[in-house]
């Protein structure tokens, strides 16, 4: 019963999110919808650099894998990463395998969004993934770029913040995606 209300609290919270039209120009195909506690964010995704990650995030959205998923790791002037619906605090991934880097020219800078990986392991990319608060070019070339943000950045501005003193950047009572879509699936 306590679950049934807070999913009914959540979804009423999120119903300005949800009545919000989408950006002009959007490639509906390729970008997600984040329904969050704080708003919506909308991801253009970048299949012409990254297409085996553009899609890996498409099938776990349409999968369900998203769905009140924290932002268990947030760094104030860094990034927020999120995408963990197997343990939802940065440790687990998903059922499919890892993905192999498809590493590109496009600079980590604010609003682009960035595969999580394990470690110095390039190729363990799978489900977490991270939006940019600021330019981080100490990441170029070592993270795969798989899209950017292209409404709601103020959103991502917004979501909770790990203490400064916590170095690793986790997040106590982490502000959620709700909702993911595929913008192309949303009727």
């Amino acid at each position: 019963m306590i679950r049934i209300l807070a999913v009914v609290a959540a979804l009423i919270c999120a119903a300005p999110a949800l009545a919000q039209p989408l950006p002009a120009k959007l490639d509906k195909a390729n970008a997600i919808v984040i329904d969050s506690t704080k708003g919506r964010i909308v991801i253009q995704l970048r299949p012409d650099i990254a297409p085996k990650h553009a899609e890996r995030i498409k099938q776990l959205a349409r999968e369900g894998f998203y769905n009140n998923v924290p932002f268990h790791r947030v760094m104030d002037g860094f990034m927020a990463q999120t995408g963990d619906g197997q343990n939802f605090n940065g440790t687990g991934g998903s059922k499919h395998p890892n993905l192999k880097a498809e590493f590109s020219n496009v600079p980590f800078k604010r609003g682009i969004v960035g595969m999580a990986r394990r470690g110095d392991s390039v190729d363990s990319a799978n489900s977490q993934f991270f939006i940019m608060f600021g330019d981080a070019p100490g990441l170029n070339g070592q993270y795969t770029v798989i899209g950017e943000v292209a409404a709601g950045m103020d959103v991502v501005d917004n979501l909770k913040k790990a203490s400064p003193t916590v170095q690793s950047g986790v997040v106590t009572d982490p502000d959620k995606m709700l909702k993911v879509q595929v913008a192309s699936d949303i009727r």
